[in-house]
């Protein structure tokens, strides 16, 4: 295809920002967007020139110019959003978290596998160029063998309403915590000896803050924290034999500093000049539905279903139970 043509489903801050970057792109534009209100459907299809403006998701669902659909809903709704969008054949890039826990990610990802259309995890840094330069870097042996990682994703965002209720999937695990797992996830990948967890929980019953250690195979580990009460400074460091390496922003890689045996600086690296960073996903969805494919190579369901599984593990370590569950 020569552009893709994307619909978004949600008006909210998310869908603008992917909005004002397929604006950019001359791969893909944006041809439809979905809210349950036609008045806020209008008013952001006016915003960024969008061709159809649809009062309802099933009514973009339906519209078979329509080449993917990236969701943008909060969370608590991803599943039945997909679900639907699935049913009427459209592709399907799916904002993070996933789905609330594995049990419907595993569901979404079967029903999309059954009818053959695409769907992704929109985890973008998986998809980034930056992602391939710290794994090529790592793999060269710049700071020998990789031992020990840090992740720390940490925002002010307590008083975010969505982020504090049990019913929309608050917590900071779903919300911030799933791009530390993921960092971990591609430096070590998945096969786990053991998971370690503990949270400060809410008023509300969610996490305010929490923290996960890992045990991989050959004495690895990880250790992650994620907060929506406090700042943090977002860096990942991989811990190596002969060096160290921090990867600056988790949440979008902006640098990689390799540092020597004596701590001093050996090598920098950039990451590229972008548009926001939401391009490479949507580069990825629109090369693997010109291949056919039903999934992306960069996010494939397993890792979903790995980081999803983690996650549940993590909160039933805590004890929080989402009412939908």
């Amino acid at each position: 295809m020569e552009q893709l043509r994307v619909g978004i489903l949600s008006t909210g801050n998310i869908a603008a920002t992917m909005a004002d970057t397929v604006a950019k792109m001359k791969e893909a534009r944006i041809y439809a967007v979905a809210s349950r209100s036609l008045e806020k459907a209008e008013a952001f299809a006016e915003r960024f020139q969008i061709e159809k403006a649809y009062g309802s998701y099933e009514e973009m669902a339906a519209d078979e110019n329509v080449d993917l659909v990236y969701v943008a809903s909060p969370m608590s709704e991803h599943y039945e959003n997909v679900k639907m969008l699935i049913a009427h054949g459209r592709n399907v890039l799916c904002e993070k978290s996933f789905a609330v826990n594995q049990k419907q990610a595993g569901e979404m990802i079967r029903l999309a596998q059954e009818k053959g259309v695409l769907l992704a995890e929109a985890m973008w840094v998986r998809y980034m160029p930056m992602w391939n330069t710290i794994r090529q870097v790592l793999a060269q042996g710049a700071i020998g063998a990789p031992m020990t990682l840090t992740a720390n994703l940490c925002y002010l965002i307590g008083d975010v309403p969505r982020l504090l209720k049990p019913e929309l999937g608050g917590g900071a695990l779903l919300d911030v915590g799933v791009y530390a797992l993921n960092f971990a996830s591609m430096v070590f990948g998945n096969q786990i000896e053991k998971m370690v967890s503990t949270a400060i929980m809410t008023d509300t019953g969610v996490d305010a803050q929490n923290s996960i250690t890992l045990i991989y195979p050959g004495g690895k580990m990880a250790v992650l924290n994620s907060s929506m009460r406090v700042l943090s400074d977002r860096q990942g460091i991989i811990y190596g034999t002969e060096g160290f390496a921090v990867v600056e922003n988790i949440n979008n890689f902006q640098t990689l500093t390799i540092y020597d045996r004596d701590r001093q600086v050996k090598a920098q690296y950039h990451c590229p000049e972008q548009i926001t960073g939401y391009e490479y996903e949507v580069l990825a969805c629109k090369e693997a539905i010109e291949k056919g494919l039903t999934q992306c190579p960069q996010m494939p369901h397993k890792e979903t279903m790995e980081i999803m599984g983690l996650m549940d593990q993590a909160r039933e370590q805590w004890g929080l139970k989402f009412p939908m569950e």
